[in-house]
């Protein structure tokens, strides 16, 4: 079938690690070759070993996992082929190396280990009915997983900057001093001008001076001419009769 696998093009967590890859999977391709009782198997070789590899002709000549060392191949992930048919829920997505339990070597079941090297690896889709294989898609380009970096070359120290790189970033700080050091200054400026209007505002308020009741000096009252009080001290106002005159 003309059909490639490969890796999920969208974004995935843990795509592709040390030990295991994602894979997608073959939805409708097997559809008009697959019966009801038949398996899709996941064939996985060393990308240098995979046109040495030979289908096998029933499920008893499966290579294992176990195998992988010395054949430099082996099968795995077997599922029924209604799970990849175009009426299946949802595309799955596969993760090639996810059994850590494979280990075990006592275990005859085919498995699905981690993966022993980065490789690069090459895999292809086997349809597998009674009677041996009936269709398979293409292999898969090389996929290359991640190598673990040892510790010891790890540099703790970080990595010694450009005199350049130095010289720019001394310049861009005190710039920055600079500008936070200006508006400072107007800030500053701007308050204490108005706490000094404030205070000369109370200051004058305090100052000034207001008569709310101004009253101005009583005028007196003119004698009647040819008159005058005698002692003075008998003279009196209004409605008192006049204190005693005598004739001048």
């Amino acid at each position: 079938l003309p059909y490639v696998p490969h890796v999920p093009p969208v974004a995935l967590l843990g795509k592709v690690t040390a030990s295991t890859f994602a894979l997608e999977g073959p939805r409708c391709v097997f559809d008009g070759h697959a019966d009801a009782s038949d398996a899709v198997w996941l064939a996985v070789a060393f990308a240098n070993a995979s046109g040495a590899f030979r289908n096998p002709l029933s499920r008893a000549d499966v290579p294992l996992y176990k195998q992988l060392p010395t054949a430099r191949s082996y099968m795995t992930l077997e599922t029924a082929a209604a799970a990849y048919s175009c009426s299946a829920p949802s595309p799955p997505v596969l993760r090639v190396g996810g059994d850590t339990a494979c280990r075990d070597q006592g275990r005859r079941d085919p498995c699905n280990g981690p993966l022993p090297s980065p490789g690069p690896y090459r895999v292809k889709f086997l349809l597998m009915g009674c009677r041996g294989p009936k269709a398979e898609t293409r292999w898969s380009e090389p996929i290359l997983l991640r190598r673990a970096v040892s510790p010891s070359t790890i540099d703790p120290a970080p990595a010694r900057r450009g005199s350049a790189v130095v010289v720019i970033a001394s310049i861009l700080a005190s710039l920055g001093a600079v500008l936070a050091t200006a508006v400072l200054g107007a800030l500053g400026a701007k308050v204490w001008g108005s706490l000094c209007h404030q205070n000369l505002a109370a200051d004058a308020f305090i100052r000034r001076s207001y008569r709310t009741h101004h009253i101005p000096p009583a005028v007196p009252q003119p004698l009647p001419p040819g008159c005058v009080c005698s002692p003075p001290g008998l003279c009196r106002s209004a409605p008192q009769p006049p204190a005693p005159c005598q004739r001048i």
